[in-house]
């Protein structure tokens, strides 16, 4: 698999000191996707994941308390999906200071005027594009790098998009360093600095496209690298009121496409940051209308 170094040769430095480095110990056993965590108790599931990750019990108490609300909630169906979550570090891809409340359903602060989107919301959004292994995802908007880890653990291509190019430096330094630590399913994000409205040309088409910004339409370049048959969750409205849709592109027998929407939220606004573009190198206003 493919994965982006940006040129900042600090990068990993500048993620030590932003982002915690928190289970401290080499990951112990080689990855595959065909491991699954225990889920029949807190304590199997904490176990499990301590001689298998060699993450901290503390964090994986308060991941796996999350994981039972999200159940209750209905944010994550099907096994593959549950195991991502339960699979993920979001401890990982927070500030430091945010630790304690890493997996609380808040939006938290990563700076640069953004956030990492709360569990409910990456799970539901993550459910609903249903990604298969082996399909092509790509994201727009990699933020803090916890989506596209979470999709690492569901198929081994994965591209994401960052516009703010300091963040996406500190973010690929956070990759970086997992992998060296034993996270080698992170090898599968390939990321780069860039507008995401044009989506990655060159990648497409892809199966699955989720997008983590909102926008007051769907960018015609977005749908044209979505293949037939795939599907793509996208904060749609004005600033501040967005609702999630699911976006489906099918083609008719006679080669016609159509897309049909539908809202994974029935109705309820749900605030994202807002979707930038760049002007040149600068980031200046949005994509909007």
């Amino acid at each position: 698999m493919h994965r982006r170094t940006f040129l900042f040769s600090s990068a990993a430095a500048v993620a030590g000191t932003l982002l915690p480095r928190n289970a401290g110990a080499n990951v112990p056993k080689p990855y595959s996707f065909d491991i699954f965590p225990p889920t029949n108790s807190r304590e199997a599931f904490i176990g499990w994941m301590q001689s298998n990750r060699g993450e901290n019990p503390n964090f994986l108490g308060l991941r796996w308390s999350r994981y039972e609300v999200l159940l209750r909630n209905k944010d994550l169906w099907e096994k593959r999906n549950t195991r991502a979550f339960l699979m993920t570090p979001r401890e990982e891809f927070v500030l430091k200071q945010n630790l304690g409340r890493v997996y609380e359903h808040d939006f938290l602060d990563i700076g640069y005027g953004v956030t990492i989107s709360g569990p409910h919301l990456v799970s539901r959004m993550t459910s609903t594009i249903d990604v298969k292994l082996g399909e092509k995802v790509l994201e727009i908007g990699t933020g803090s790098g916890y989506q596209s880890a979470y999709l690492s653990n569901l198929t081994d291509k994965v591209w994401t998009i960052e516009i703010i190019r300091p963040l996406a430096s500190r973010t690929r330094g956070i990759y970086d360093a997992l992998i060296d630590h034993g996270y080698s399913e992170f090898k599968s994000i390939t990321s780069k600095n860039a507008d995401g409205y044009y989506g990655w040309e060159e990648a497409a088409p892809f199966d699955k496209i989720i997008v983590t910004c909102g926008i007051d339409h769907i960018p015609p370049p977005l749908l044209q690298q979505l293949k037939p048959g795939g599907v793509m969750v996208i904060p749609v409205g004005p600033p501040g009121a967005q609702r999630v849709l699911k976006v489906t592109k099918e083609q008719g027998p006679n080669g016609q496409m159509t897309i049909a929407r539908s809202d994974i939220y029935n109705g309820k606004i749900v605030p994202f940051v807002a979707f930038t573009k760049l002007e040149g190198d600068v980031i200046k206003g949005t994509h909007n209308q």
